[in-house]
């Protein structure tokens, strides 16, 4: 599978301002750049730093009255869907160090408060076969919504609400595959048919010693979804965290399948 990505971000500010951005696609061995160019109208120099877990990378920009910036990139996707039922989880105690932050509770997935739910829904379930049920009872109990939800609205949130949008599913996701002792993470990427066209969020769980994308919007499959940054949660994987204030003049995302 090969994308085409097209970004474009208009932001005015009223005062000057450090913006911290995670927009360009991640370089990985499932993921090829075939091309990718960022391009950031600035009177200040830009600084890239590592993203989270060294997978993709953020840069720096000081703004002064406004951040213009465009990003276009191919990327050829090799991946494999595969299924989950058959694969088995990682005991909690032979985790390593790397993994044990993506089972722990975190700021907008309270995993910890949703526990007791796990254990009595899907009682005597285990690895693959856990996963699956929490992803197909994510995708089913939830109505996809555009602005139902804000930038506060946590995985507890959305799980009494049952309405959000792909922020709030890979949130409420992560959480119960957490309670349910499988490594989760949040996961910034683009994907084709995401409706409406923007930045997407998935799922990545943690079962026989790799890494496992997954959409529970149903949106995108494994093998079209392109990752730019992983982490907790939202706030770790953001495509723009501003240290001040922005006022949105004109946002635009489109992702194309070339063949």
């Amino acid at each position: 599978m090969r994308l085409s990505i097209e970004v474009t971000l208009d932001y005015g500010l009223r005062e000057p301002a450090d913006i911290l951005l995670q927009v360009e696609v991640a370089a990985m061995a499932d993921q090829r750049l075939e091309h990718q160019a960022l391009t950031i109208w600035s009177d200040h120099g830009v600084t890239a730093v590592p993203g989270e877990d060294g997978i993709g990378q953020r840069c720096w920009v000081r703004a002064d009255h406004a951040l213009v910036a465009r990003y276009e990139a191919v990327v050829a996707i090799d991946r494999p869907v595969l299924r989950l039922e058959g694969m088995q989880a990682t005991p909690a105690r032979a985790l390593t160090g790397d993994l044990i932050p993506y089972l722990l509770p975190s700021r907008y997935c309270e995993s910890d408060r949703l526990e007791g739910f796990v254990r009595r829904r899907f009682a005597g379930l285990s690895g693959g076969v856990m996963a699956t049920a929490l992803i197909d009872w994510v995708s089913t109990r939830l109505d996809y919504r555009s602005g139902s939800s804000t930038g506060g609205t946590s995985a507890l949130d959305t799980f009494g609400m049952r309405i959000g949008v792909c922020r709030d599913y890979a949130h409420l996701l992560v959480a119960l595959a957490r309670a349910a002792e499988i490594p989760a993470r949040c996961v910034s990427a683009y994907a084709p048919g995401v409706d409406p066209p923007d930045f997407h969020a998935v799922a990545e769980l943690w079962l026989e010693g790799s890494w496992h994308l997954v959409d529970a919007t149903g949106m995108a499959r494994a093998d079209e979804i392109a990752r730019v940054c992983v982490g907790r949660d939202a706030t770790d994987i953001a495509f723009m965290t501003v240290f001040g204030e922005a006022q949105l003049c004109d946002q635009r995302v489109s992702v194309r399948r070339l063949d």
